[in-house]
């Protein structure tokens, strides 16, 4: 979404049209949020920020940032739940996160431009929906140490120049 039509998407995915995707062009999963904030206010119609962050935090489920990265590729960065308000601000959780590599790292061989995707060890809130919907996922899927089928995840490349 890149203008007004936000204000119609949010209303569209907050009435029964669950399962909906978009692309917004976002640097982080949290500029994402104010991004979509913004893009609702151009739409002309006068809404509370509370009310805009209300009907973000209930449309989303989950954010997945894709990074450019120097060499041009783009990896999956971030996997987001959009959990609730709190207060003023919507509440974030990554529960899988691609790192740049540390010096230590980069000066120990081959230069990777991002690790793996690594689990928080957070599970997501939404499980049960997922479940609901015919998506069952072991628990152990979200265990910290078990990253070695998912790491292929944090390497695909989505249209870079490779």
């Amino acid at each position: 979404v890149r203008g007004s039509e936000t204000l119609d998407m949010l209303q569209a995915m907050n009435t029964g049209h669950e399962g909906s995707l978009t692309t917004i062009h976002a640097n982080t999963p949290r500029d994402c949020l104010g991004r979509l904030e913004t893009l609702v206010m151009t739409a002309g119609v006068e809404l509370p920020h509370r009310a805009i962050r209300e009907q973000i935090s209930s449309a989303f489920d989950l954010l997945v940032q894709i990074t450019r990265l120097v060499d041009g590729s783009r990896k999956i960065s971030h996997i987001t739940e959009v959990l609730r308000m709190e207060s003023e601000v919507i509440t974030l959780q990554d529960i899988f996160h691609a790192k740049p590599p540390d010096e230590e790292t980069a000066a120990s061989g081959p230069s990777r431009l991002l690790s793996p995707l690594l689990c928080t060890g957070l599970k997501p809130h939404f499980l049960d929906k997922m479940a609901a919907h015919g998506v069952a996922l072991s628990p152990s899927f979200f265990n910290e140490e078990l990253s070695s089928y998912r790491s292929n995840l944090a390497v695909a490349n989505f249209g870079g120049f490779s």
